[in-house]
């Protein structure tokens, strides 16, 4: 099951770099919007959707996508929706603080848009309104891998105590701090390379890693609410899409968000 795994981890990883770094904006758009619809397709098993109202979902989600990329309608709206997104994950947080025994499905269905849409957008974004917007992009990859690498590692060998028992059993309050740990290791050596300041991009690559947990126990906590273990089976050792993307969701808004306060210019 490891190898299996690790096999998965290496291929996506290996292709999305590829992707990132060597093909242009609307390549890079649009391989992420699939990864993304693929997601938004899981997240109708987390509304118990079937037949038709599954395709009228996801035909919903891929037409908004759609005008956000060619109608214009989020022109200068990066900020503002990186507020809007930040706004839901703290709600998100509230939420998973509180753990009510059950979430009503129509709620999980419209939240799907808040979830998935802001994170695909931003994503976008940074890739073509940076100098160095394909570096960005990875460096926020690789701030969510070494956070999930770190807390699973340091979870394995060290983890006693429970992170959230009720919503992900096997997480563990030492796998956090592991995980954030070497997130901040990598972010310190990431603001090496690209040469900004170290504290402030070390303060948002810890953010960013912590708000990638916050993600993977809202997805946790959601499959619960509908009792499945895995999102899809589409990634062989990984479950499905959505197991993949959870923690860039919350992630890639908060560490947008880093970037615009701290007036960091890539």
């Amino acid at each position: 099951m490891l190898i299996t795994r690790l096999i998965t981890a290496v291929i996506l990883a290996g292709g999305i770099t590829t992707t990132v770094l060597f093909f242009p904006t609307w390549v890079v758009s649009w391989v992420i919007a699939l990864f993304w619809l693929g997601g938004a397709w899981e997240w109708t098993g987390l509304v118990r959707l079937q037949g038709a109202s599954r395709v009228f979902y996801m035909v919903g989600m891929a037409a908004l996508m759609f005008l956000m990329a060619f109608g214009g309608i989020a022109q200068g709206w990066t900020y503002p929706i990186t507020v809007i997104s930040v706004g839901w994950w703290m709600l998100s947080c509230m939420v998973l603080f509180r753990l009510p025994r059950h979430i009503p499905l129509a709620l999980v269905g419209a939240a799907g848009p808040l979830v998935l849409i802001p994170s695909w957008f931003l994503l976008s974004r940074f890739h073509q309104g940076f100098i160095e917007g394909p570096q960005l992009i990875m460096s926020l990859l690789l701030i969510v891998w070494a956070a999930d690498v770190g807390a699973y590692l340091i979870g394995s060998f060290c983890g006693k105590v429970k992170l959230a028992p009720r919503v992900s059993p096997g997480k563990t309050w030492e796998g956090f701090i592991g995980g954030i740990a070497f997130a901040g290791l990598v972010s310190f050596g990431i603001s090496i390379m690209l040469n900004v300041p170290k504290s402030l991009f070390v303060a948002i690559g810890v953010a960013t890693a912590m708000s990638s947990v916050l993600g993977d126990l809202t997805i946790s906590f959601l499959k619960r609410n509908v009792n499945i273990k895995d999102s899809g089976r589409l990634l062989p050792g990984h479950g499905g899409i959505l197991d993949r993307i959870d923690s860039l969701t919350a992630a890639t808004p908060i560490f947008s968000l880093g970037i615009y306060v701290s007036g960091l210019h890539l």
